[in-house]
Order: structure tokens, then C-alpha cells, then sequence
């Protein structure tokens, strides 16, 4: 018997007071939508948080343009999206998905993207 409901949208809550819907009509289309449940489920249990308070940023804080749950979050979910390779990240600090899921839509800084094309690296961070 086919499936007589269709979902037109589907809300994934708020992101810099912005609303992260999934929409199928076409629109800017990602191949990485299925992100958003990993983002969901990151909510529900705070992995991304937890994980990034195991460290410690010694840098200057007013010169940060990516806090560290950015830049651990973007390589989480990097990792459980197939993109474990860093060279990926030069184009994924792009995605509009991607950002969303580091909770970072735009850069506060013009030139910069919204993550980090060099997240894997995190030399300055201490356990």
C-alpha cells in the first residue's frame, strides 16, 4: 500500500536566529541533508558541547573568528558525514549544512567562512 503522507518541510529549530528547515522544491540543495538528524541528536544528548569543554583555547579571545565547539564540531560531524580527510574541509567550510551543524552560519569576519578550512590541526588546544 503506498505512503499517502508527504512532509513538505521539516523544521530543524533555530541557528543564529535564523530557521533550518529541510524543504524539498528544489532550492539550495546539499547531498549532506542527513546531517541535520546528526545535528538533532547532537541537541538531544549535547555530545559536540562535552567534547569540546575536554579543552582548553589558549589563544586571544579577541581574535578568534572559530571558538572551539566550532572547530570540533565541524570535525565530528566531518567524520560521521564520510569526510575524514581534512583536504575535504576546503570546500566544506562552505556548506551551508556544515554550518549549521557547528551552529555558525555566518563568519564574523567577511574573508573568513563560516568553519574552518584547518580544523583538524588544533595545536594551540590542551587536554
Amino acid at each position: 500500500m503506498p505512503t499517502e503522507y508527504s512532509a513538505e518541510r521539516f523544521d530543524f529549530g533555530m541557528v543564529e536566529g535564523r530557521v533550518v528547515e529541510a524543504a524539498f522544491d528544489a532550492g539550495l540543495v546539499t547531498s549532506d541533508a542527513g546531517g541535520l538528524l546528526l545535528g538533532a541528536a547532537d541537541r538531544a544528548i549535547d555530545l559536540v558541547d562535552r567534547f569540546a569543554s575536554c579543552f582548553r583555547d589558549h589563544r586571544r579571545q579577541d581574535l578568534i573568528e572559530h571558538a572551539v565547539t566550532t572547530l570540533v564540531g565541524q570535525r565530528v560531524f566531518g567524520i560521521a558525514l564520510g569526510y575524514e580527510d581534512l583536504n575535504d574541509h576546503d570546500q566544506l567550510r562552505h556548506d551551508p549544512v556544515l554550518a549549521v551543524l557547528a551552529r555558525k552560519i555566518a563568519p564574523r569576519r567577511p574573508p573568513c567562512a563560516p568553519t574552518s578550512c584547518a580544523c583538524g590541526s588544533l595545536p594551540w588546544l590542551m587536554c
